[in-house]
Protein backbone atom coordinates (compact mmCIF):
# COMPACT_ATOMS: atom_id res chain seq x y z
CA UNK A 1 0.00 0.00 0.00
CA UNK A 2 1.04 3.58 -0.64
CA UNK A 3 2.07 5.80 2.29
CA UNK A 4 -0.89 7.77 3.68
CA UNK A 5 0.05 11.46 4.19
CA UNK A 6 -2.79 11.82 6.74
CA UNK A 7 -2.21 8.54 8.63
CA UNK A 8 -0.87 10.07 11.88
CA UNK A 9 -0.46 13.81 11.78
CA UNK A 10 1.83 14.82 14.65
CA UNK A 11 1.25 17.60 17.13
CA UNK A 12 3.88 20.26 16.54
CA UNK A 13 5.26 22.70 19.08
CA UNK A 14 5.10 26.43 18.45
CA UNK A 15 8.81 26.56 17.59
CA UNK A 16 8.23 24.02 14.80
CA UNK A 17 5.12 25.54 13.19
CA UNK A 18 6.97 28.04 10.99
CA UNK A 19 9.23 25.24 9.74
CA UNK A 20 6.25 22.97 9.04
CA UNK A 21 4.52 25.72 7.05
CA UNK A 22 7.71 26.39 5.06
CA UNK A 23 8.11 22.68 4.20
CA UNK A 24 4.49 22.36 3.05
CA UNK A 25 4.75 25.51 0.93
CA UNK A 26 8.03 24.37 -0.60
CA UNK A 27 6.55 21.03 -1.69
CA UNK A 28 3.24 22.56 -2.83
CA UNK A 29 5.01 25.05 -5.10
CA UNK A 30 6.79 22.16 -6.80
CA UNK A 31 9.46 24.37 -8.38
CA UNK A 32 13.23 24.31 -7.90
CA UNK A 33 14.30 25.77 -4.61
CA UNK A 34 16.85 24.64 -2.03
CA UNK A 35 15.91 24.92 1.64
CA UNK A 36 18.31 24.40 4.54
CA UNK A 37 16.40 22.85 7.43
CA UNK A 38 18.72 24.13 10.14
CA UNK A 39 17.68 22.68 13.48
CA UNK A 40 19.61 21.95 16.66
CA UNK A 41 20.07 18.29 17.63
CA UNK A 42 16.77 16.92 18.94
CA UNK A 43 14.62 19.68 17.39
CA UNK A 44 12.46 17.25 15.40
CA UNK A 45 13.86 17.93 11.92
CA UNK A 46 12.69 14.53 10.67
CA UNK A 47 9.02 15.13 11.57
CA UNK A 48 9.21 18.60 10.02
CA UNK A 49 10.58 17.49 6.66
CA UNK A 50 8.07 14.61 6.68
CA UNK A 51 5.50 17.36 6.01
CA UNK A 52 7.24 18.14 2.70
CA UNK A 53 7.16 14.41 1.88
CA UNK A 54 3.43 14.23 2.79
CA UNK A 55 2.63 17.16 0.51
CA UNK A 56 4.61 15.55 -2.34
CA UNK A 57 2.65 12.29 -1.87
CA UNK A 58 -0.63 14.25 -2.07
CA UNK A 59 0.54 15.71 -5.38
CA UNK A 60 1.14 12.19 -6.73
CA UNK A 61 4.91 12.59 -7.12
CA UNK A 62 7.85 10.57 -5.78
CA UNK A 63 10.14 11.60 -2.91
CA UNK A 64 13.72 10.53 -2.19
CA UNK A 65 15.22 10.74 1.30
CA UNK A 66 19.01 10.34 1.26
CA UNK A 67 20.79 9.13 4.40
CA UNK A 68 24.58 9.00 4.91
CA UNK A 69 24.70 5.55 6.52
CA UNK A 70 22.52 2.45 6.11
CA UNK A 71 22.94 1.95 9.88
CA UNK A 72 20.59 4.92 10.34
CA UNK A 73 17.77 3.47 8.26
CA UNK A 74 16.37 1.04 10.90
CA UNK A 75 14.99 3.53 13.46
CA UNK A 76 14.17 5.92 10.62
CA UNK A 77 11.97 3.32 8.85
CA UNK A 78 10.05 2.80 12.10
CA UNK A 79 9.46 6.57 12.44
CA UNK A 80 8.32 6.74 8.83
CA UNK A 81 5.93 3.82 9.39
CA UNK A 82 4.41 5.49 12.48
CA UNK A 83 3.83 8.68 10.47
CA UNK A 84 2.64 7.26 7.13
CA UNK A 85 1.29 3.79 8.04
CA UNK A 86 3.73 1.84 5.85
CA UNK A 87 7.48 1.59 5.38
CA UNK A 88 9.11 3.27 2.38
CA UNK A 89 11.17 1.45 -0.23
CA UNK A 90 14.84 0.97 0.75
CA UNK A 91 17.93 1.26 -1.46
CA UNK A 92 21.40 0.41 -0.11
CA UNK A 93 24.22 -2.12 -0.45
CA UNK A 94 22.73 -4.64 2.00
CA UNK A 95 19.74 -5.49 -0.22
CA UNK A 96 19.60 -8.93 -1.83
CA UNK A 97 19.83 -8.99 -5.65
CA UNK A 98 16.17 -10.05 -5.87
CA UNK A 99 14.98 -7.19 -3.63
CA UNK A 100 17.19 -4.75 -5.53
CA UNK A 101 15.65 -5.86 -8.84
CA UNK A 102 12.10 -5.60 -7.49
CA UNK A 103 12.67 -2.17 -5.95
CA UNK A 104 14.31 -0.87 -9.15
CA UNK A 105 11.25 -1.96 -11.18
CA UNK A 106 8.82 -0.39 -8.66
CA UNK A 107 10.66 2.94 -8.74
CA UNK A 108 10.80 3.00 -12.55
CA UNK A 109 7.06 2.18 -12.78
CA UNK A 110 6.15 4.97 -10.32
CA UNK A 111 4.81 2.44 -7.78
CA UNK A 112 7.20 3.63 -5.03
CA UNK A 113 6.01 7.02 -3.72
CA UNK A 114 8.90 7.32 -1.22
CA UNK A 115 12.44 5.90 -1.43
CA UNK A 116 14.97 5.98 1.43
CA UNK A 117 18.52 5.19 0.51
CA UNK A 118 22.25 5.78 0.55
CA UNK A 119 23.96 8.09 -1.95
CA UNK A 120 23.58 5.73 -4.95
CA UNK A 121 19.76 6.02 -4.68
CA UNK A 122 20.18 9.41 -6.37
CA UNK A 123 20.70 7.70 -9.73
CA UNK A 124 17.65 5.41 -9.75
CA UNK A 125 15.19 5.72 -12.66
CA UNK A 126 12.35 7.60 -10.93
CA UNK A 127 9.14 7.91 -12.93
CA UNK A 128 8.27 11.33 -11.49
CA UNK A 129 10.64 12.57 -8.79
CA UNK A 130 9.25 15.67 -7.06
CA UNK A 131 11.37 16.10 -3.89
CA UNK A 132 14.80 15.19 -2.54
CA UNK A 133 15.64 15.41 1.17
CA UNK A 134 19.34 15.11 2.10
CA UNK A 135 19.42 14.21 5.80
CA UNK A 136 22.64 15.07 7.72
CA UNK A 137 23.74 16.99 4.60
CA UNK A 138 27.14 17.80 6.15
CA UNK A 139 28.16 14.14 6.37
CA UNK A 140 31.38 13.08 4.67
CA UNK A 141 29.80 9.75 3.61
CA UNK A 142 27.94 11.56 0.81
CA UNK A 143 31.24 11.92 -1.08
CA UNK A 144 32.23 8.92 -3.20
CA UNK A 145 36.00 8.67 -3.59
CA UNK A 146 36.21 5.49 -5.68
CA UNK A 147 35.17 4.94 -9.27
CA UNK A 148 33.01 7.89 -10.25
CA UNK A 149 33.87 10.75 -7.89
CA UNK A 150 30.79 12.75 -6.87
CA UNK A 151 29.16 14.40 -3.86
CA UNK A 152 25.56 13.22 -3.45
CA UNK A 153 24.45 16.46 -1.75
CA UNK A 154 25.69 18.59 -4.63
CA UNK A 155 24.30 16.18 -7.23
CA UNK A 156 20.91 16.26 -5.47
CA UNK A 157 20.85 20.05 -5.93
CA UNK A 158 21.88 19.62 -9.59
CA UNK A 159 19.14 17.03 -10.17
CA UNK A 160 16.54 19.29 -8.54
CA UNK A 161 17.69 22.21 -10.73
CA UNK A 162 17.49 20.15 -13.94
CA UNK A 163 14.08 18.60 -13.19
CA UNK A 164 12.65 21.75 -11.49
CA UNK A 165 11.67 20.36 -8.07
CA UNK A 166 12.56 21.39 -4.47
CA UNK A 167 15.51 20.04 -2.46
CA UNK A 168 15.71 20.04 1.36
CA UNK A 169 19.10 19.88 3.10
CA UNK A 170 18.70 18.97 6.78
CA UNK A 171 21.42 19.31 9.43
CA UNK A 172 22.14 20.52 12.96
CA UNK A 173 25.68 21.41 11.85
CA UNK A 174 25.51 22.51 8.18
CA UNK A 175 28.60 22.32 6.02
CA UNK A 176 30.39 25.65 5.55
CA UNK A 177 29.42 25.57 1.85
CA UNK A 178 25.72 25.23 2.70
CA UNK A 179 25.93 27.83 5.48
CA UNK A 180 27.49 30.36 3.05
CA UNK A 181 24.74 29.68 0.49
CA UNK A 182 22.11 30.27 3.18
CA UNK A 183 23.77 33.48 4.38
CA UNK A 184 23.93 34.80 0.82
CA UNK A 185 20.26 34.01 0.18
CA UNK A 186 20.84 31.31 -2.43
CA UNK A 187 19.21 28.77 -0.10
CA UNK A 188 16.12 29.41 2.05
CA UNK A 189 16.95 28.90 5.74
CA UNK A 190 14.24 27.16 7.77
CA UNK A 191 15.39 27.36 11.40
CA UNK A 192 14.42 25.14 14.35
CA UNK A 193 16.33 26.86 17.17
CA UNK A 194 15.06 24.82 20.13
CA UNK A 195 14.65 21.19 21.07
CA UNK A 196 11.41 19.25 20.71
CA UNK A 197 9.33 19.25 23.91
CA UNK A 198 11.24 22.14 25.45
CA UNK A 199 14.32 20.06 26.34
CA UNK A 200 17.50 22.04 27.03
CA UNK A 201 20.65 21.76 24.94
CA UNK A 202 23.47 19.88 26.73
CA UNK A 203 25.79 21.78 29.06
CA UNK A 204 29.37 21.36 27.77
CA UNK A 205 32.62 21.58 29.74
CA UNK A 206 36.25 21.15 28.70
CA UNK A 207 38.54 18.98 30.82
CA UNK A 208 42.09 20.31 30.41
CA UNK A 209 44.26 17.17 30.32
CA UNK A 210 47.34 19.27 31.08
CA UNK A 211 45.88 20.04 34.53
CA UNK A 212 43.64 17.00 35.11
CA UNK A 213 45.44 14.09 33.42
CA UNK A 214 44.23 10.51 33.76
CA UNK A 215 46.37 8.07 35.79
CA UNK A 216 49.39 6.61 33.98
CA UNK A 217 48.30 4.00 31.42
CA UNK A 218 44.68 5.18 31.57
CA UNK A 219 42.69 7.46 29.25
CA UNK A 220 39.63 8.49 31.28
CA UNK A 221 40.32 11.46 33.57
CA UNK A 222 39.23 11.25 37.23
CA UNK A 223 36.58 14.00 36.76
CA UNK A 224 34.99 12.25 33.76
CA UNK A 225 35.10 8.89 35.56
CA UNK A 226 33.30 10.46 38.54
CA UNK A 227 30.60 11.99 36.34
CA UNK A 228 29.99 8.66 34.57
CA UNK A 229 29.74 6.84 37.90
CA UNK A 230 27.18 9.37 39.17
CA UNK A 231 25.11 9.11 35.96
CA UNK A 232 25.00 5.30 36.11
CA UNK A 233 24.02 5.38 39.80
CA UNK A 234 21.11 7.67 38.85
CA UNK A 235 19.92 5.08 36.31
CA UNK A 236 20.99 7.17 33.32
CA UNK A 237 23.08 6.10 30.35
CA UNK A 238 26.53 7.46 29.55
CA UNK A 239 28.48 7.49 26.30
CA UNK A 240 32.26 7.44 25.89
CA UNK A 241 33.23 8.63 22.41
CA UNK A 242 36.57 7.93 20.70
CA UNK A 243 36.83 7.97 16.93
CA UNK A 244 39.34 5.14 16.78
CA UNK A 245 38.46 1.51 16.10
CA UNK A 246 40.15 -1.51 17.66
CA UNK A 247 42.18 -1.84 20.86
CA UNK A 248 45.25 0.27 19.99
CA UNK A 249 46.48 2.02 16.82
CA UNK A 250 50.05 0.71 17.16
CA UNK A 251 51.86 -2.34 18.54
CA UNK A 252 55.62 -2.21 19.18
CA UNK A 253 58.35 -4.27 20.80
CA UNK A 254 59.78 -2.81 24.01
CA UNK A 255 63.04 -4.69 23.49
CA UNK A 256 64.03 -3.58 19.96
CA UNK A 257 61.46 -0.93 19.01
CA UNK A 258 60.00 -2.94 16.09
CA UNK A 259 56.63 -1.54 14.97
CA UNK A 260 54.05 -3.74 13.28
CA UNK A 261 53.24 -2.25 9.87
CA UNK A 262 51.12 -3.45 6.94
CA UNK A 263 53.11 -5.33 4.29
CA UNK A 264 51.44 -3.53 1.36
CA UNK A 265 50.36 -0.17 2.84
CA UNK A 266 52.15 2.73 4.49
CA UNK A 267 50.19 2.24 7.72
CA UNK A 268 50.54 0.66 11.17
CA UNK A 269 48.56 -2.46 11.98
CA UNK A 270 45.73 -1.82 14.45
CA UNK A 271 45.43 -4.23 17.37
CA UNK A 272 41.92 -5.76 17.50
CA UNK A 273 41.75 -7.76 20.76
CA UNK A 274 38.15 -8.92 20.27
CA UNK A 275 39.27 -10.68 17.06
CA UNK A 276 42.80 -11.46 18.31
CA UNK A 277 44.33 -9.99 15.15
CA UNK A 278 46.45 -7.08 13.93
CA UNK A 279 44.56 -5.41 11.07
CA UNK A 280 45.27 -2.82 8.35
CA UNK A 281 42.30 -0.44 8.02
CA UNK A 282 43.22 0.48 4.43
CA UNK A 283 43.58 -2.84 2.60
CA UNK A 284 42.11 -5.36 5.06
CA UNK A 285 45.35 -7.32 5.60
CA UNK A 286 45.39 -9.04 8.99
CA UNK A 287 47.60 -11.40 10.99
CA UNK A 288 47.38 -13.07 14.40
CA UNK A 289 49.07 -11.20 17.25
CA UNK A 290 52.36 -13.13 17.63
CA UNK A 291 53.59 -14.33 21.04
CA UNK A 292 57.14 -13.07 20.35
CA UNK A 293 58.68 -10.18 18.43
CA UNK A 294 59.33 -11.26 14.79
CA UNK A 295 62.37 -8.96 14.67
CA UNK A 296 64.31 -9.83 17.84
CA UNK A 297 62.39 -12.90 19.12
CA UNK A 298 61.92 -11.30 22.56
CA UNK A 299 59.09 -12.85 24.58
CA UNK A 300 56.31 -10.85 26.28
CA UNK A 301 57.81 -7.63 24.91
CA UNK A 302 54.91 -6.50 22.69
CA UNK A 303 53.01 -3.48 23.96
CA UNK A 304 49.90 -1.72 22.65
CA UNK A 305 50.37 2.05 22.21
CA UNK A 306 47.44 4.46 22.41
CA UNK A 307 43.74 3.81 22.94
CA UNK A 308 40.95 2.45 20.75
CA UNK A 309 37.34 1.77 21.75
CA UNK A 310 38.13 -1.83 22.77
CA UNK A 311 40.82 -0.58 25.18
CA UNK A 312 38.37 1.96 26.58
CA UNK A 313 35.94 -0.85 27.35
CA UNK A 314 38.70 -2.68 29.24
CA UNK A 315 39.39 0.47 31.27
CA UNK A 316 35.66 1.09 31.83
CA UNK A 317 35.21 -2.49 33.09
CA UNK A 318 37.86 -1.81 35.76
CA UNK A 319 36.37 1.58 36.72
CA UNK A 320 32.68 0.58 36.61
CA UNK A 321 32.59 -3.20 37.26
CA UNK A 322 28.79 -3.35 37.68
CA UNK A 323 27.92 -1.33 34.56
CA UNK A 324 26.57 -3.07 31.45
CA UNK A 325 28.70 -1.77 28.58
CA UNK A 326 28.55 -2.12 24.79
CA UNK A 327 31.04 -1.17 22.08
CA UNK A 328 29.55 0.29 18.90
CA UNK A 329 32.10 0.21 16.08
CA UNK A 330 31.72 -0.53 12.37
CA UNK A 331 34.29 -3.37 12.41
CA UNK A 332 32.32 -5.26 15.10
CA UNK A 333 29.02 -5.22 13.21
CA UNK A 334 28.47 -8.36 11.15
CA UNK A 335 25.19 -7.25 9.54
CA UNK A 336 22.65 -4.44 9.48
CA UNK A 337 20.30 -6.65 11.55
CA UNK A 338 22.96 -6.96 14.27
CA UNK A 339 23.37 -3.19 14.29
CA UNK A 340 19.64 -2.61 14.61
CA UNK A 341 19.38 -5.13 17.46
CA UNK A 342 22.20 -3.40 19.37
CA UNK A 343 20.64 0.04 18.90
CA UNK A 344 17.32 -1.35 20.16
CA UNK A 345 19.04 -2.72 23.29
CA UNK A 346 20.46 0.75 24.01
CA UNK A 347 17.15 2.52 23.34
CA UNK A 348 15.35 0.13 25.71
CA UNK A 349 17.83 0.87 28.52
CA UNK A 350 19.55 -2.54 28.66
CA UNK A 351 22.98 -0.88 28.41
CA UNK A 352 24.47 1.54 30.97
CA UNK A 353 27.63 2.63 29.19
CA UNK A 354 28.01 2.97 25.42
CA UNK A 355 31.55 3.13 24.02
CA UNK A 356 31.57 4.14 20.39
CA UNK A 357 33.23 5.59 17.32
CA UNK A 358 31.60 8.12 14.94
CA UNK A 359 28.92 5.49 14.28
CA UNK A 360 27.12 6.74 17.42
CA UNK A 361 27.20 10.41 16.34
CA UNK A 362 24.69 10.20 13.51
CA UNK A 363 20.98 10.59 14.02
CA UNK A 364 20.42 8.05 16.81
CA UNK A 365 17.95 8.74 19.59
CA UNK A 366 18.83 7.19 22.96
CA UNK A 367 16.09 8.29 25.43
CA UNK A 368 18.04 7.62 28.66
CA UNK A 369 21.40 9.00 27.51
CA UNK A 370 22.28 12.12 29.50
CA UNK A 371 26.08 12.18 29.61
CA UNK A 372 28.65 12.16 26.80
CA UNK A 373 32.41 12.06 27.39
CA UNK A 374 34.72 12.73 24.44
CA UNK A 375 37.96 10.95 25.30
CA UNK A 376 40.22 12.72 22.76
CA UNK A 377 38.54 15.88 21.44
CA UNK A 378 41.76 16.96 19.64
CA UNK A 379 41.97 13.83 17.50
CA UNK A 380 40.62 15.34 14.26
CA UNK A 381 42.45 18.68 14.49
CA UNK A 382 46.01 17.59 13.84
CA UNK A 383 46.00 16.78 10.11
CA UNK A 384 46.52 18.70 6.88
CA UNK A 385 42.85 18.80 5.93
CA UNK A 386 41.52 22.35 5.32
CA UNK A 387 38.16 21.14 6.67
CA UNK A 388 39.65 19.71 9.90
CA UNK A 389 38.17 22.40 12.18
CA UNK A 390 34.75 22.14 10.51
CA UNK A 391 34.67 18.35 10.77
CA UNK A 392 35.74 18.34 14.41
CA UNK A 393 33.06 20.94 15.22
CA UNK A 394 30.38 18.91 13.42
CA UNK A 395 31.36 15.53 14.86
CA UNK A 396 31.62 16.69 18.48
CA UNK A 397 28.42 18.73 18.21
CA UNK A 398 26.56 15.74 16.84
CA UNK A 399 27.88 13.26 19.40
CA UNK A 400 27.21 15.56 22.39
CA UNK A 401 23.80 16.25 20.86
CA UNK A 402 22.82 12.64 21.64
CA UNK A 403 22.57 13.63 25.34
CA UNK A 404 19.47 14.89 27.14
CA UNK A 405 17.05 14.55 24.23
CA UNK A 406 14.04 13.30 26.23
CA UNK A 407 14.55 13.72 29.97
CA UNK A 408 16.89 15.58 32.29
CA UNK A 409 19.66 17.96 31.27
CA UNK A 410 22.33 16.57 28.97
CA UNK A 411 26.00 17.08 29.84
CA UNK A 412 29.05 16.86 27.61
CA UNK A 413 32.72 16.68 28.64
CA UNK A 414 35.56 17.30 26.20
CA UNK A 415 38.94 15.88 27.22
CA UNK A 416 41.43 18.13 25.44
CA UNK A 417 45.03 19.32 25.54
CA UNK A 418 44.09 22.61 23.86
CA UNK A 419 40.97 24.10 25.49
CA UNK A 420 41.96 27.50 24.05
CA UNK A 421 41.46 26.23 20.45
CA UNK A 422 38.66 28.17 18.69
CA UNK A 423 36.70 24.95 18.06
CA UNK A 424 36.81 23.96 21.76
CA UNK A 425 35.90 27.48 22.90
CA UNK A 426 32.93 27.62 20.50
CA UNK A 427 31.70 24.18 21.62
CA UNK A 428 31.90 25.06 25.34
CA UNK A 429 30.17 28.41 24.76
CA UNK A 430 27.57 26.78 22.44
CA UNK A 431 28.36 29.65 20.08
CA UNK A 432 27.83 28.30 16.58
CA UNK A 433 27.67 31.79 15.05
CA UNK A 434 31.18 32.55 16.30
CA UNK A 435 32.50 29.30 14.85
CA UNK A 436 30.89 29.73 11.43
CA UNK A 437 31.87 33.39 11.19
CA UNK A 438 35.54 32.71 12.00
CA UNK A 439 35.69 29.64 9.74
CA UNK A 440 34.04 31.46 6.82
CA UNK A 441 36.42 34.42 7.24
CA UNK A 442 39.44 32.06 7.25
CA UNK A 443 38.23 30.27 4.09
CA UNK A 444 37.56 33.57 2.31
CA UNK A 445 40.97 34.95 3.29
CA UNK A 446 42.84 31.86 2.05
CA UNK A 447 40.67 31.19 -1.02
CA UNK A 448 39.50 27.72 0.05
CA UNK A 449 36.02 26.34 -0.81
CA UNK A 450 33.41 27.71 -1.10
CA UNK A 451 35.40 30.85 -2.03
CA UNK A 452 37.81 28.99 -4.28
CA UNK A 453 37.99 25.74 -6.21
CA UNK A 454 40.18 22.70 -5.58
CA UNK A 455 40.94 19.67 -7.70
CA UNK A 456 43.14 16.78 -6.72
CA UNK A 457 45.05 14.41 -9.02
CA UNK A 458 46.30 11.14 -7.53
CA UNK A 459 48.92 9.21 -9.49
CA UNK A 460 49.63 5.64 -8.41
CA UNK A 461 51.83 2.81 -9.68
CA UNK A 462 53.38 -0.45 -8.52
CA UNK A 463 56.72 1.24 -7.79
CA UNK A 464 57.74 4.67 -6.52
CA UNK A 465 59.95 5.90 -9.44
CA UNK A 466 57.22 5.17 -12.03
CA UNK A 467 54.56 7.09 -10.06
CA UNK A 468 56.86 10.03 -9.28
CA UNK A 469 58.24 10.23 -12.83
CA UNK A 470 54.78 10.34 -14.40
CA UNK A 471 53.62 12.94 -11.85
CA UNK A 472 56.59 15.20 -12.70
CA UNK A 473 56.00 14.87 -16.46
CA UNK A 474 52.31 15.65 -15.92
CA UNK A 475 53.18 18.84 -14.02
CA UNK A 476 55.64 19.88 -16.76
CA UNK A 477 52.86 19.60 -19.38
CA UNK A 478 50.35 21.72 -17.41
CA UNK A 479 49.24 24.89 -19.24
CA UNK A 480 50.43 28.08 -17.54
CA UNK A 481 47.28 29.95 -16.56
CA UNK A 482 47.08 33.03 -14.38
CA UNK A 483 44.91 32.37 -11.37
CA UNK A 484 45.65 28.63 -11.22
CA UNK A 485 48.03 27.42 -8.52
CA UNK A 486 49.47 23.93 -9.11
CA UNK A 487 51.00 22.29 -6.02
CA UNK A 488 53.08 19.12 -6.16
CA UNK A 489 53.87 16.47 -6.98
CA UNK A 490 54.15 15.43 -3.36
CA UNK A 491 54.11 11.98 -1.84
CA UNK A 492 50.63 11.33 -0.43
CA UNK A 493 50.29 11.24 3.39
CA UNK A 494 49.30 7.59 2.89
CA UNK A 495 52.16 6.96 0.46
CA UNK A 496 51.39 3.27 -0.21
CA UNK A 497 47.96 1.63 -0.28
CA UNK A 498 47.45 -1.97 -1.42
CA UNK A 499 50.98 -2.07 -2.77
CA UNK A 500 50.55 1.02 -4.95
CA UNK A 501 52.80 4.06 -4.49
CA UNK A 502 50.85 7.33 -4.53
CA UNK A 503 51.71 10.93 -5.46
CA UNK A 504 49.32 13.87 -5.29
CA UNK A 505 48.87 17.11 -7.21
CA UNK A 506 46.54 19.84 -6.00
CA UNK A 507 45.04 22.55 -8.18
CA UNK A 508 43.66 25.71 -6.60
CA UNK A 509 41.81 28.51 -8.39
CA UNK A 510 39.36 31.35 -7.81
CA UNK A 511 35.65 30.60 -7.56
CA UNK A 512 34.84 32.17 -10.94
CA UNK A 513 37.49 30.16 -12.83
CA UNK A 514 36.34 27.10 -14.84
CA UNK A 515 38.70 24.58 -13.28
CA UNK A 516 36.97 21.57 -14.87
CA UNK A 517 37.50 23.01 -18.35
CA UNK A 518 41.18 23.65 -17.53
CA UNK A 519 41.56 20.05 -16.40
CA UNK A 520 39.86 18.67 -19.55
CA UNK A 521 42.15 20.73 -21.81
CA UNK A 522 45.30 19.81 -19.85
CA UNK A 523 44.65 16.06 -19.63
CA UNK A 524 43.53 15.83 -23.29
CA UNK A 525 47.00 16.97 -24.39
CA UNK A 526 49.06 15.36 -21.60
CA UNK A 527 50.76 11.96 -21.59
CA UNK A 528 48.27 9.15 -20.93
CA UNK A 529 48.91 6.69 -18.08
CA UNK A 530 49.93 3.27 -19.42
CA UNK A 531 50.54 -0.15 -17.98
CA UNK A 532 50.48 -0.15 -14.20
CA UNK A 533 49.99 3.62 -13.92
CA UNK A 534 46.68 5.04 -12.76
CA UNK A 535 45.46 8.64 -12.67
CA UNK A 536 42.43 9.66 -10.58
CA UNK A 537 40.89 13.13 -10.85
CA UNK A 538 38.80 14.43 -7.94
CA UNK A 539 37.17 17.84 -8.33
CA UNK A 540 36.28 19.33 -4.93
CA UNK A 541 38.17 16.69 -2.90
CA UNK A 542 36.98 15.88 0.61
CA UNK A 543 39.94 13.64 1.50
CA UNK A 544 43.58 14.76 1.38
CA UNK A 545 45.19 11.45 2.29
Amino acid sequence: PAPDPDFARPEFFDAQLAGVAAMRTLAANGTFQVALLDGVTGSGKTEVYFEAVAETIRRGRQSLILMPEIALTGPFLERFSRRFGVRPLEWHSELTPRTRQRNWASIAAGEAPVVVGARSALFLPYADLGLIVVDEEHDQAYKQDEGAHYHARDMAVVRGHIAKFPVVLASATPSVETEVNARKGRYQRVALPSRFGGQHMPHIEAIDLRREPPPRGRYISPRLAGEIRTAIERGEQALLFLNRRGYAPLTLCRACGHRFACTICDAWLVDHRFRQRLVCHHCGFSMPRPPTCPHCAAEESLVAVGPGVERLQEEAAALFPDARSMVLSSDLITSIETMRAELTEIAEGRVDLIIGTQLVAKGHNFPRLNLVGVVDADLGLGNGDPRAAERTWQLLNQVIGRAGREQGRGRGYLQTHQPEHPVMKALVACDREAFYTSEIEARERTGYPPFGRLASLIISAGDRPTAEGFARRLVASAPREEGVLLLGPAEAPLAVIKGRYRFRLLLKSARNFDLSDYLRHWLAHAEKPKGNLKLEVDVDPQSFL
